[in-house]
């Protein structure tokens, strides 16, 4: 039996978040393309009966107008934004990527997933208002 840890954000759906990331790398190996790596997620995510939405666009309002979009990989139960990437290093563009989707939602936890050739990693980003 797993104990799940008390101190972290939404930690059931985290939890079944990332056993799904290790299943696709573990059933499809390295070197796809993101997408193939997005399609299976979806998948895994319809077979696990998660709600999810894909590449959800979210509008930047300034004082009235849009002035930008974002397309976010996943938004998984209306409160974790899931974002894919192939490579084998989290950059600072990635996380600060993320944040910003979290804050224009006003969103708690992203989740940025890197499928490489040595198998996936995976960070948490908090919105911690």
């Amino acid at each position: 039996m797993v104990k799940i840890r008390d101190d972290l954000v939404y930690p059931e759906l985290s939890y079944k978040i990332v056993g799904i990331l290790f299943n696709v790398w573990s059933n499809i190996g390295s070197n796809h393309k993101e997408v193939f790596y997005q399609r299976a997620v979806a998948k895994d995510l319809e077979r696990e009966r998660i709600v999810f939405i894909e590449q959800l666009p979210v509008k930047i309002n300034y004082r009235g107008s849009i002035v930008g979009k974002y397309f976010f990989d996943f938004l998984i139960d209306d409160k974790i934004v899931l974002e894919i990437k192939v490579r084998d290093y989290f950059s600072k563009k990635d996380i600060s990527q993320l944040y910003s989707y979290l804050k224009a939602k006003g969103l708690m936890l992203g989740i940025i997933a890197h499928f490489s050739k040595t198998g996936v990693k995976f960070k948490r980003v908090l919105n911690i208002k």
